[in-house]
């Protein structure tokens, strides 16, 4: 449960105003249940209690990596009194994917003498991959709009008067989401539309290839932080550019404006007085222009109008302005920024973002921050960064990005009461194939509502509604919910249907509630079951096995102590290997029996299991299980079997040890499914 809820805004006229905007777009945008959502402005945002795992280097310095909502994290800030100078977040996409992590096996590394002496390299059969779901991008235009819409009114509630938001989408959404803007930071706070050419091109059957994205930038106020970036100029851009040639130096310029959109005096060219164009204004003043004929950087055309001398020397020291369309970023396909991530944006593309709205020392925020390069970005260019998001690999490959980087940081975790399994998708396939016993989908069912039903010999056929747990909005279940289960999901079961189950995360009001289904439900002779889907979800998280020896090494300058781990055993792992096999050796069987020739290789994992090991870290410092985690040394497997030690390649293949300069305490574990378990040494 919530500890208490914290206001979108200070001030509670301003939010109500801001909701009567709200109320504005409804009429504009009829979509299905935005209607509730005000509801939802109208409590807060929930604050529940968060407690620091991990504390990487000396002083975090205000700088954070979170797992936890976005609603969550901006009522920790905002009750805080943290404000955030500039925000880039890249949400989904409601394009109907469901990304997923690679996942690799590592080689044995007890058998890794003779793999050296066979100097093989490693081929497909040697290093097998499957996937795991990360997060769905499934939702469907309503909720995805009604979740935006409170996730963006939350993070303008934690925003600078001088910041500014870039909300990173592409055609599924975004002219939907751009009203949502208009509604929430105001038409007037509107500075660009940024169209990023992110792929060279498509083959897109029937249509033209789709080769970029859109970045909407707004501002919290009319006053806000902004530095002109510049690129270099291409030799295209200088053959077609600087054509015209000055007689007197034989400098190359080009004819730039003079004027700007708008309304203004004449002035005077050349000692006679000359109006601008229509719709147009001079943009420099009369001094100005004055001070400019005299340095003869005028140039006049044909029709005697005056144009401003550009200069192609002055372009190549300083560059061209970017424009709206950046056409020179792609996605980097290799390099040492890519850390096998879905959806990651390259570091190019935040760096020019960073770099133009905000200064060194500012607080750059990404509330859906996936691969972590908006933090990598920002610590680079010296700000302190918030990242957010639910999924724990997010936070895992965040993490480990930043010790690279060098930077110092809390992470943090949001004590919400719901133990997630990876992420919020995959907690729901867990919820709907193993954790609620009996339960199965059912066609006649609405989707909307029910996320199958069990079968009882005595009650018969019981719906089973779900919250969402990748929707924050539900959250807590309230009367409006309750309002729409009873009035648009009872009356179209059938006659055999006597009671339904509704799980639910929290409830503000038990007593309050059910009075409500109480008064409510008068039209039907079902029974309305309340279940805390907590108990479940309690049972959601099975650690992880792993044996060891700690032995003392060396004396004086040398002394140190090794960890070397003898075994290794994930059910979690286990389980999804066997998946894996078994979906192989159907498709194969499909295939031969349709006359291919094809065989299949199964992943196999020797007894020791620490095939499935990616990162192992010790702690020197804590011997509570409970503590805030301190990593003193820490060795992360590659994918080629190689080590990186505390952040440095070595190049080595891991040899199934760690070391520290003194007595470790605590050991954690990171399975290859990004699973982490702690072991009290």
């Amino acid at each position: 449960m919530a500890i208490k809820y914290i206001p979108y805004y200070p001030d509670t006229l301003e939010g109500q105003a801001l909701l009567d905007n709200f109320v504005r777009t409804r009429r504009i945008l009829r979509y299905r249940d935005n209607d509730r959502i005000a509801e939802h402005i109208r409590r807060g945002m929930p604050l529940y209690e968060t407690s620091v795992v991990e504390r990487v280097g000396t002083s975090a310095g205000g700088s954070i990596v979170m797992r936890g909502e976005c609603l969550s994290a901006c009522a920790m800030l905002m009750e805080q009194g943290t404000k955030v100078d500039l925000v880039y977040i890249d949400p989904p996409f409601a394009s109907g994917a469901d990304y997923a992590k690679k996942v690799y096996i590592r080689r044995n590394p007890l058998v890794r003498r003779a793999m050296q002496k066979a100097a093989r390299t490693l081929d497909s059969g040697e290093m097998r991959a499957f996937e795991e779901k990360m997060y769905g991008d499934i939702w469907d235009k309503e909720r995805y709009l009604n979740w935006m819409y409170e996730n963006l009114m939350a993070i303008r509630s934690v925003m600078s008067d001088t910041a500014s938001i870039y909300v990173h989408l592409d055609y599924h959404i975004g002219h939907y989401v751009k009203i949502l803007l208009d509604e929430i930071f105001g038409e007037e706070n509107f500075r660009n539309e940024i169209v990023w050419k992110r792929t060279g091109a498509h083959n897109d059957a029937g249509r033209y290839g789709i080769v970029h994205d859109t970045i909407f930038w707004y501002t919290k106020s009319q006053e806000y932080y902004f530095r002109e970036c510049y690129i270099a100029l291409t030799d295209e851009h200088k053959s077609t550019r600087f054509r015209n040639v000055e007689e007197q130096t034989g400098r190359k310029f080009y004819p730039g404006p003079l004027t700007a959109p708008g309304s203004g005096p004449a002035r005077v060219f050349r000692g006679k007085p000359l109006a601008p164009p229509a719709g147009r204004h001079w943009s420099y003043s009369q001094q100005n222009i004055d001070m400019l004929e005299q340095q003869g950087r005028i140039y006049y055309s044909s029709t005697g109008m005056p144009y401003l001398k550009e200069y192609e020397d002055e372009y190549v020291s300083q560059g061209r302005r970017v424009q709206s369309v950046w056409d020179d970023i792609l996605p980097s396909k290799t390099g040492s920024e890519l850390v096998d991530y879905a959806t990651q944006k390259p570091e190019a593309l935040l760096e020019r973002i960073i770099e133009a709205s905000s200064a060194e020392g500012m607080t750059v925020a990404d509330f859906f921050g996936g691969s972590g390069v908006t933090a990598a970005v920002a610590q680079r260019l010296h700000r302190r960064f918030i990242h957010c998001d639910v999924n724990s690999n997010s936070i895992q490959t965040t993490r480990d990005r930043l010790v690279a980087e060098g930077a110092c940081f809390d992470v943090l975790e949001v004590k919400d009461g719901v133990s997630l399994f990876r992420n919020p998708v995959q907690t729901m396939d867990k919820l709907r194939s193993r954790l609620i016993q009996g339960l199965n989908e059912s066609a006649s069912l609405d989707p909307r509502f029910w996320a199958g039903s069990i079968t009882d010999s005595q009650k018969g056929m019981m719906p089973v509604y779900l919250p969402d747990l990748l929707d924050s909005s539900k959250r807590v279940l309230d009367n409006n919910e309750i309002y729409a289960i009873i009035h648009e999901a009872l009356p179209d079961l059938g006659s055999d249907v006597h009671r339904v189950i509704v799980y639910y995360v929290d409830i503000d009001d038990m007593a309050g509630l059910q009075q409500f289904i109480h008064d409510e439900n008068t039209q039907t002779n079902i029974t309305i079951e309340l279940r805390d889907l907590k108990q479940v979800l309690d049972e959601v998280v099975m650690e992880d096995e792993a044996t060891w020896t700690v032995e003392e090494m060396g004396e004086g300058l040398f002394h140190g102590w090794c960890l070397t781990l003898t075994s290794f055993h994930s059910d979690r792992v286990w389980r999804k290997i066997m998946e894996f096999n078994l979906n192989g050796e159907q498709q194969t069987a499909k295939k031969v029996a349709d006359g291919h020739k094809t065989q299949f290789v199964p992943v196999t994992i020797s007894d020791e299991g620490l095939e499935t090991v990616e990162w192992l870290s010790l702690d020197c410092q804590n011997a509570d299980r409970t503590a805030p985690w301190h990593s003193d040394s820490e060795v992360r497997i590659e994918k080629d079997g190689t080590a990186t030690v505390n952040g440095h390649k070595s190049g080595e293949l891991w040899d199934a040890t760690i070391s520290a300069d003194v007595r470790p305490l605590r050991l954690k574990v990171r399975n290859v499914c990004g699973d982490e378990t702690v072991f009290v040494l």
